[in-house]
């Protein structure tokens, strides 16, 4: 665990937590380069290295094929987004796991008073299936999928999360695990903290803004023995 400095004085006035999904409540993240691989090579593009699909995590998929296959044509790049959609709907893929103490972290945050949201670069139907089969559906308040906003790092999700909760921005803390998660929190005038279990390495998370790198998820427990201001 790293802390850039006192981080109490960071997270004292905050109200509303925002999750990612993938990498930060889901263990997803090796499911995904998998199934972005292997649309890429059954449309006939070269395979993309891990380093490069973790590197577009947490963006919309039709712009994260894009990022990843710069000059290939609209076309092909909407047969890679269909592909990897098929191999993502697999049995073999489509289970959802989360880290261990999950459910336990959301209960002692909830019963702590603090507003439970998720913002995530999944799909709206991709989110929805997730929160159903990880038992998850009704344990945020609000959630927001790049089907209704801009793909991170463009502050639109987490300044409606805001809106819609009733809180500042200083009020917001934005939890995930990647780079783009840090700077959209930043870019909406939020605190951030960085779970080291996903896409980002800890030092380029800290870089872009986190307050500090938890080593889990359930590094965040102690959020739960704060007091709330009013």
């Amino acid at each position: 665990m790293r802390w850039i400095d006192d981080h109490y004085a960071h997270l004292a006035d905050v109200r509303t937590v925002v999750f990612d999904w993938d990498g930060t409540l889901a263990d997803s993240i090796d499911n995904i380069v998998s199934c972005m691989q292997l649309a890429a090579t059954s449309v006939g593009l070269m395979a993309p290295t891990d380093v490069a699909v973790r590197d577009i995590i947490g963006l919309g998929l039709f712009e994260a094929v894009e990022v990843l296959f710069p000059r290939a044509e609209v076309s092909l790049i909407e047969r890679t987004v269909e592909a990897y959609r098929h191999h993502y709907l697999l049995p073999e893929h489509r289970s959802v796991t989360l880290f261990s103490g999950v459910p336990e972290l959301l209960d002692d945050l909830e019963n702590a008073g603090f507003l439970l949201a998720v913002a995530t670069g999944k799909s709206r139907r991709g989110l929805d299936r997730a929160l159903a089969e990880s038992g998850l559906k009704d344990r945020f308040v609000t959630t927001r999928t790049v089907d209704e906003c801009h793909s991170k790092p463009h502050p639109q999700m987490l300044q409606e999360i805001a809106d819609y909760t009733g809180v500042s921005a200083r009020q917001v803390l934005m939890v995930g695990d990647g780079v783009m998660d840090m700077q959209m929190a930043a870019n909406a005038g939020m605190v951030s903290v960085a779970v080291a279990t996903g896409a980002g390495e800890p030092d380029d998370l800290l870089a872009e803004g986190a307050v500090g790198c938890i080593e889990s998820i359930s590094g965040l427990s102690f959020l739960a023995g704060q007091e709330i201001r009013s």
